[in-house]
């Protein structure tokens, strides 16, 4: 097996979203919202603080040896998942998909260990419908799938 020079840039992204990740909710919850509260930046964006202890739109969050247990070590195992894909594949997108998915589930780990819960704080809403609130690690996450979908939609694989 050989590897391609596509990993590297991989897990420097990811690098770069778990730090900016961790950047931003630190800020967040150290300066922000002390003391918690909505602060209105646009007419469709506030900045909110929330405390999500499930999984996607707080599911199962009424369970807490889920969020201490369960969710850590499905990411540890799923990102460990995502890194041997990242050594294997020799294409930019992929790579680069994967890297924003294991970044993200990293920063997302992160708060879990150091909180029991995830920080989210970006809410955007209209028309009187708010979609939940989320974080950078939750974007890179959902951006990095989107990629990777992409990717395997629209390359084509040369046969031997």
């Amino acid at each position: 097996m050989t590897f391609s020079g596509e990993w590297r840039k991989g897990l420097g992204l990811a690098a770069l979203v778990l730090i900016l990740d961790q950047v931003t909710k630190w800020w967040i919850v150290t300066s922000v919202m002390q003391p918690p509260r909505v602060i209105p930046v646009t007419p469709f964006f506030n900045l909110v603080m929330g405390w999500n202890r499930g999984v996607s739109f707080g599911m199962l969050s009424d369970h807490p040896w889920i969020s201490t247990w369960l969710l850590p070590l499905t990411t540890l195992a799923i990102t460990g998942v995502l890194v041997v894909w990242l050594y294997r594949t020799d294409r930019l997108w992929a790579a680069l998909g994967i890297g924003l998915v294991i970044g993200g589930a990293l920063g997302n780990l992160v708060d879990r260990l150091r909180f029991g819960a995830v920080a989210d704080f970006l809410d955007f809403y209209a028309f009187g419908y708010h979609w939940p609130a989320f974080n950078v690690a939750d974007s890179a996450i959902t951006v990095g799938a989107a990629t990777i979908i992409l990717d395997s939609l629209f390359t084509r694989e040369e046969k031997s």
